[in-house]
């Protein structure tokens, strides 16, 4: 299974250090990250592979979420079918 995680907010650095730390630590694999500064503006995408989570789905997301607060961006995970179920054309 994979979950898309997005971020935004105003640059600053260790954005993406701090969130792959928490992937590293809740056991997601990042496969694929693309991240883009537009003026201060900070936007990245990661696809992350969730099958050896050691936490629940549902608290990896809060977690994320908690750390953006902390670091005053927005951080959302999906969960793959729920991304591409709303996708779907």
């Amino acid at each position: 299974m994979k979950a898309v995680i997005t971020v935004t907010g105003k640059d600053s650095v260790g954005i993406i250090a701090n969130v792959s730390r928490v992937c590293a630590d809740q056991g997601a694999n990042i496969l694929d990250i693309t991240q883009s500064v537009l003026s201060e503006y900070f936007a990245m995408i990661m696809l992350a592979d969730i099958d050896r989570l050691k936490i629940p789905f549902a608290e990896f997301v809060d977690t994320l979420a908690a750390l953006g607060k902390d670091m005053g961006l927005d951080i959302h995970a999906m969960h793959e079918d729920i991304f591409n179920t709303m996708h779907h054309i």
